[in-house]
């Protein structure tokens, strides 16, 4: 089974001090354990290591390169993709959805996944299942 993982969840695993961090370390190890196919987009990449920056400092960074990173099957936008998310983003009109959520959903709908490790509530409005 593949699971998508969204930016909620990088954050969370990364970050001991995050609220969902012993949550997302469980579901992480449980997860890397069942040799789940673990899929994510270049745009939750970008966003991941901005954010791991600019919070916790390049060897968050690093480490995510590292040791994360590698087990991750990276989807990359292209033009069509980046297009249809725009116009989902544009569709939607809510301020606090994000375009690397639409290109999360899209992705995920065009791999036919249908759930993700993630702590964004978006995912579930869209009806995906969600972990932990």
């Amino acid at each position: 089974m593949s699971t998508f993982v969204d930016t909620s969840a990088l954050l969370a695993l990364m970050d001991a001090n995050d609220q969902h961090h012993a949550a997302a370390q469980a579901a992480w190890e449980a997860l890397v354990t069942q040799a789940e196919s673990l899929v994510c987009t270049s745009y939750v990449l970008v966003e991941a290591f901005a954010l791991l920056q600019h919070r916790l400092g390049m060897p968050a960074a690093r480490v995510f390169h590292e040791d994360v990173l590698p087990l991750l099957h990276v989807e990359w936008v292209g033009a069509q993709s980046h297009a249809q998310s725009v116009a989902a983003l544009l569709t939607a009109g809510r301020r606090q959805l994000s375009l690397v959520d639409c290109a999360s959903f899209e992705a995920m709908r065009r791999l036919a996944l249908d759930r993700a490790f993630t702590f964004d509530h978006h995912f579930a409005e869209q009806g995906f299942a969600c972990l932990p």
